[in-house]
């Protein structure tokens, strides 16, 4: 069988209301958060990227990006989001002071 996401919409299994999601990833960037979602789409592990800024009322200064899973993949999503934040870890800086490399115009 297919993969439910690569399925047309209308044979894909239904989302189970009571289905436990676990937060696996929060971030105040959304960029980042974009970064790991489709890191775990790329891994086949379904997830939900929603906005923390829902809660700003209840729960002021709360705010950003954060990624939802199923509860059978969250160890599984952890594990590769570890991986993630290790190698942007040990990635040299980006210099992005490349004006300094260009040559003055007349």
């Amino acid at each position: 069988m297919s993969e439910p996401s690569r399925m047309p919409l209308d044979q894909r299994p239904r989302p189970d209301p009571n289905e436990k999601l676990i937060k696996v990833f929060d971030s105040e960037e959304e960029t980042e958060a974009l970064v790991v979602k489709g890191l775990l789409d790329s891994a086949g592990i379904e997830n939900d990227l929603a906005s923390a800024r829902l809660l700003q009322e209840a729960f002021p200064g709360l705010g950003g990006m954060i990624i939802l899973v199923r509860e059978e993949d969250a160890e599984r999503a952890h594990s590769l989001i570890a991986e993630y934040k290790a190698s942007a870890a040990s990635a040299p800086p980006d210099d992005d002071d490349t004006t300094a490399e260009m040559p003055a115009t007349e």
